[in-house]
C-alpha cells in the first residue's frame, strides 16, 4: 500500500481496479487545511488520462504489475505475437497494446512486455535498435553543407532522417526513445 507521501511521477497504482501511471505531479499546502497532492493519471488500459487531487491522508493499492522478457515473433489477423523467452508460451496484443512501438519492432526483437492481472498491456522497447535503410536518396559528391540531413526509410517503415553519406542496404543503429538516427553500425569485419 502506498500513502499520499509516496506520490511521484512514474509511480504506478490502482484505482477503481485499473492500472494508472502518474504522468505530473504537484504538491500543495494551502495556507490552511491538509496538503494536497495534484496529479495527472494514465489508464494504463486504456491511455486516458485526467487530473485528481488527493489528500494527505488517503492510500492507494499497488498496481500488480509484471514485465516478462519476451521476442516479437509475427503479426496476423489476432494480433502481435510475443514469445517469453524463458517459458516459451506465446501471448498475442493488439494494435493498441503495440502502439507506436511498431516503428522500431522487427521479428526476433527481444523486448519487455506489460502484464496487469495476467494480460499483456503494453510492451518496452531496448532504448536502441539497429535496422537496415530500404530507400534513401544517394549522396550528391560536394554536398557537404555542416548539419544536412536526407530522409531514409527503415525495413519497418519508418522514415528518419540521416547523414548524408548513408547509404541504402546499411544497418544504422536508432534511438526508440526519440526515434532519431544515433550512428552507422559496422557489421563484422
Amino acid at each position: 500500500m502506498f500513502e499520499s507521501g509516496d506520490l511521484r511521477k512514474g509511480l504506478k497504482i490502482e484505482l477503481d481496479g485499473d492500472p494508472y501511471v502518474i504522468v505530473q505531479f504537484a504538491f500543495v499546502k494551502p495556507g490552511k487545511g491538509q496538503a494536497l497532492y495534484k496529479c495527472k493519471l494514465k489508464n494504463m488500459l486504456t491511455g486516458a488520462q485526467f487530473d485528481r487531487t488527493f489528500r494527505s491522508s488517503e492510500k492507494f493499492k499497488e498496481a500488480s504489475l509484471e514485465e516478462h522478457e519476451m521476442e516479437y515473433l509475427y503479426s496476423d489477423n489476432n494480433g502481435y505475437c510475443f514469445m517469453n523467452t524463458s517459458t516459451y508460451d506465446q501471448e498475442f496484443l493488439s494494435k493498441e497494446h503495440v502502439d507506436e512501438s511498431m516503428k522500431f519492432l522487427k521479428e526476433n526483437t527481444v523486448c519487455n512486455v506489460l502484464f496487469f492481472k495476467g494480460n499483456p498491456i503494453g510492451i518496452s522497447l531496448p532504448n536502441f535498435v539497429n535496422l537496415r535503410i530500404i530507400k534513401t536518396d544517394p549522396w550528391v559528391k560536394g554536398d557537404t553543407a555542416a548539419g544536412s540531413t536526407k530522409p531514409a526509410t527503415l525495413e519497418t517503415g519508418f522514415l528518419v532522417q540521416v547523414p548524408p553519406f548513408i547509404e541504402e542496404g546499411e544497418l544504422v543503429r536508432i534511438d526508440t526513445r526519440t526515434g532519431q538516427y544515433v550512428e552507422r553500425v559496422k557489421v563484422g569485419i
